[in-house]
């Protein structure tokens, strides 16, 4: 029998479930594997691992929600399946509605990484002003300088950008078949 002065190990499996499931509530953000090991005293690998036994036990138990790897990071999101039925009491999307504009501009960063002002106007074949507007949602950063004459700045997109649109890594985006990247919005 253990007391109170004898050393754990680690906690155990289900501590560390609730702790995990805990976490990944309280923070309102995606938590990385370095970041839940750290909390949970446990490796990245054993952590990824923690994580996806978590996520089967609430499929299992059919809890409502799941967790989703997004942005580098883990988050609980509501199942998908329950979304429709849940919109008239879900708060609203933190990102505001984004003119179509706003979002071919998104794309083409997100699409063309690293790129320049001025070749996402000759993608276009119009202005790329949104690019500001973009930079202040957090969603589009400066990524460095072009060796182009006059180095113009080269712009990528954010972790704010995958957390926003559900995307665990850029090569989660899905194939385009159209020019209507309105399709790209979640929600």
């Amino acid at each position: 029998m253990r007391t109170k002065a004898d050393p754990q190990p680690g906690p155990p499996l289900p501590a560390a479930h609730e702790l995990l499931g805990a976490a990944l509530l309280a923070a309102g953000r995606p938590l990385s594997a370095s970041e839940l090991g750290n909390l949970l005293s446990l490796g990245t690998s054993e952590t990824a691992a923690l994580v996806d036994t978590y996520d089967q036990a609430l499929l299992g138990i059919g809890a409502g929600f799941r967790v989703e790897a997004v942005g580098g990071g883990y988050r609980l999101v509501i199942s998908p399946a329950l979304a429709a039925c849940l919109s008239p009491v879900m708060a609203p999307p933190a990102l505001p509605t984004l003119s179509a504009a706003a979002l071919e501009v998104l794309a083409i960063i997100a699409y063309r990484q690293p790129v320049t002002r001025a070749e996402i106007e000759a993608m276009r074949g119009g202005s790329a002003s949104t690019v500001l507007t973009l930079q202040e949602r957090e969603l589009v950063r400066v990524a460095g300088k072009s060796p182009a004459v006059g180095q113009p700045l080269l712009y990528a997109t954010t972790a704010r950008f995958l957390i926003e649109f559900g995307l665990n890594a850029l090569q989660d985006l899905p194939e385009l078949g159209s020019q209507d990247f309105s399709e790209l919005l979640r929600g």
